[in-house]
C-alpha cells in the first residue's frame, strides 16, 4: 500500500485531485484497502492516486464519487487532472512508461519513441499531421523527446524492442535522418538498458503481431498492454487477452535475429544511407 505523503494539492490539478480523495476517504473513515475493495482495485491503487504517481481515471473517479458520497466533486477534478501533453489515447499508457518495470515493443513499421532521434520524430510527426501549424509539431516532438528521460534513469524500466526490418527501410525524414536514427538505435543498444532485436522479412511467417505492442509490468500491478494505430491506440488490461499478446510477443522476439546480429544489421544498414 502506498503511503499518504504531504501534497501541496496547489501545485497541480493531480495534486489537488490525490489531496481531495484523500480528504474524502479520511473524512470517511476508510483506510485505502477499503476504499479499494469498494471500487474493485487495490489500496496500492488508490494510494498511488492520492500520492499523484497515477494520472486520474474517469471510471475510478465516478466510482469514488458513489462510495464517498460526493456528487461528482471527484469526476470533476478527473476531468481537470487528466489534461496531458500527449494525445488523449496514449497519455495513460505515457505515465504507467515511468511506473514499469520493464517494457517490451514490438515496432512493425516506424522506430519506437522512446528510441526516436528528434529528426527523426519531426519527420515522423509532420507526416502523420501534415496540415498542423509548425508549433503543434514541435509540441508534439518536444513531448515524446520529454518520454525519453526514461533512458537516462538507472532506476527506470528496461526496454526490449523488436523492429521489424521494414522499420529500418523506410527512409523517413530521408537518408540522413535515418542514417542519424539507426545509429542512435544501435548505440543505445550497446550502451543502455535497452536491448533491441530485428525481426527479418524472412521470419515474418514464423510469428507476426499486426499493430504495434507495447507490454509493460509492474512491480505491483498485473501488466498491461498499450496497443496503437494511426492516429488511435488503446489500453488493455483483461488478463486473457495480455496473456495472448505476452504468447504472441514471446514468438516475434524468438523468431527475430539476436541482439548481436541485429546491431550489426542496424549499423550496416545506416552506412547504405550515405552511399549515393
Amino acid at each position: 500500500m502506498t503511503q499518504p505523503k504531504n501534497l501541496d494539492p496547489y501545485t497541480s490539478p493531480r495534486a489537488f485531485y490525490g489531496a481531495e480523495l484523500r480528504r474524502l476517504r479520511e473524512q470517511a473513515g476508510l483506510s485505502q484497502e477499503q476504499l479499494g475493495e469498494r471500487v474493485f482495485c487495490s489500496g496500492t491503487y488508490v494510494g498511488q492516486f492520492e500520492s499523484a504517481v497515477r494520472r486520474p481515471q474517469t471510471d475510478v473517479s465516478k466510482l469514488f464519487d458513489e462510495v464517498l458520497g460526493s456528487g461528482q466533486h471527484i469526476q470533476r477534478l478527473c476531468r481537470l487532472a487528466r489534461r496531458s501533453k500527449h494525445p488523449d489515447y496514449f497519455a495513460d499508457a505515457a505515465e504507467l512508461e515511468k511506473l514499469a518495470t520493464t517494457i517490451s515493443e514490438y515496432a512493425p513499421m516506424l522506430v519506437p519513441g522512446l528510441l526516436q532521434t528528434e529528426s527523426y520524430a519531426r519527420a515522423l510527426t509532420r507526416a502523420t499531421l501534415p496540415f498542423a501549424p509548425e508549433e503543434e509539431i514541435e509540441d508534439h516532438v518536444r513531448a515524446r523527446l520529454d518520454r525519453q528521460r526514461l533512458l537516462d534513469d538507472p532506476a527506470t524500466p528496461e526496454l526490449w524492442a523488436v523492429i521489424h526490418e521494414t522499420v529500418l527501410r523506410v527512409p523517413m525524414g530521408g537518408a540522413e535522418v535515418m542514417r542519424e536514427q539507426l545509429l542512435r538505435v544501435a548505440e543505445l543498444g550497446r550502451t543502455r538498458r535497452v536491448m533491441v532485436q530485428v525481426q527479418p522479412f524472412a521470419a515474418a511467417a514464423d510469428a507476426s503481431l499486426s499493430s504495434m505492442a507495447s507490454i509493460m509490468s509492474f512491480p505491483d500491478a498485473p501488466p498491461v498492454v498499450y496497443s496503437e494505430g494511426a492516429h488511435t491506440g488503446q489500453l488493455i488490461d483483461e488478463p486473457p487477452l495480455v496473456d495472448r499478446y505476452q504468447r504472441s510477443y514471446d514468438l516475434v522476439r524468438a523468431a527475430a535475429m539476436s541482439p548481436k546480429a541485429s546491431l550489426t544489421l542496424i549499423e550496416s544498414t545506416a552506412k547504405d544511407y550515405t552511399t549515393p
